[in-house]
C-alpha cells in the first residue's frame, strides 16, 4: 500500500479548503497550476526559487503552444531546459498558489534593489487627479538605472511632481518612489490588452 503522511493529507485539506472559500491574501493569487500543468520559478540564472521568492514564472504541461510561428529565435529563448519561460515575474507560496508581480523586462533594477513597476503605478494611480501612469526605469548614470513615472491627469486636473512623489511616499519604500515625474496630455499607448507600451515608452530614453 500507499503510506500517506499526516501532514500531507493535512496540506492536501487545506488546499481544498482554501480552493472553495479563497480569502486574505490568495485573493490576490492566480490560483493554483490545473491537473497536468507544473509551475516552478526561475532567476535569471535558471536556478529554481524557492516558495515566497519572486522570480521568472515557467511552465510546463501538455496544454501549452509548442512554438512561435516562424519565430525560431524567439521560440528557443522561450522554450528553455523543457520550461517556457513566460516573462512573468512571480512567486509560489507553500500552498501553491501563484502570485504575478510584474512582467520580468518591466523590472527596474536601481541601485542594485529590485522595483516592480506595478507597485509604484498602484501607489500612483490612486491620487485624485491621475487619469493614467506608466513607470519605466530610465538611465542613471550612478544608480544604473532610476524610477520615472508618465502621468496624464484627469480632466481639469493637476499635479506636481511632488505632490505625485509625496503621495506615493505614503505607501511604498522611499526607493521606488519615482525620481522623476512627466507629465503628458496625450493618453499613454497601450496594447490590445490595455496594458501600457512600457518599450515604446522607454525608447526615446535609451
Amino acid at each position: 500500500g500507499v503510506s500517506v503522511s499526516h501532514a500531507h493529507v493535512a496540506a492536501a485539506d487545506r488546499r481544498r479548503r482554501l480552493d472553495r472559500q479563497p480569502d486574505g491574501e490568495i485573493l490576490r493569487s492566480a490560483g493554483r497550476p490545473l491537473i497536468g500543468v507544473n509551475i516552478q520559478i526561475e532567476d535569471d540564472k535558471g536556478n529554481v526559487l524557492p516558495p515566497g521568492e519572486n522570480g521568472e514564472v515557467c511552465a510546463r504541461g501538455g496544454n501549452l503552444m509548442t512554438e512561435y510561428w516562424n519565430r525560431p529565435i524567439e521560440t528557443q529563448q522561450a522554450f528553455r531546459d523543457g520550461w517556457y519561460h513566460t516573462g512573468d515575474e512571480g512567486h509560489v507560496d507553500a500552498d501553491g498558489y501563484v502570485y504575478l508581480v510584474d512582467r520580468v523586462k518591466d523590472m527596474i533594477v536601481t541601485g542594485g534593489e529590485n522595483v516592480y513597476s506595478i507597485e509604484v503605478e498602484n501607489a500612483i494611480s490612486t491620487h485624485p487627479a491621475v487619469e493614467q501612469v506608466a513607470v519605466i526605469g530610465i538611465p542613471h548614470d550612478v544608480w544604473g538605472e532610476q524610477v520615472h513615472a508618465i502621468v496624464v491627469c484627469r480632466p481639469g486636473a493637476s499635479a506636481t511632481e511632488e505632490e505625485i512623489r509625496e503621495h506615493a511616499r505614503a505607501t511604498i519604500a522611499g526607493y521606488k518612489v519615482p525620481k522623476s515625474v512627466e507629465f503628458r496630455t496625450e493618453p499613454i499607448p497601450l496594447s490590445g490588452a490595455l496594458k501600457p507600451l512600457k518599450r515604446e515608452l522607454r525608447r526615446p530614453y535609451w
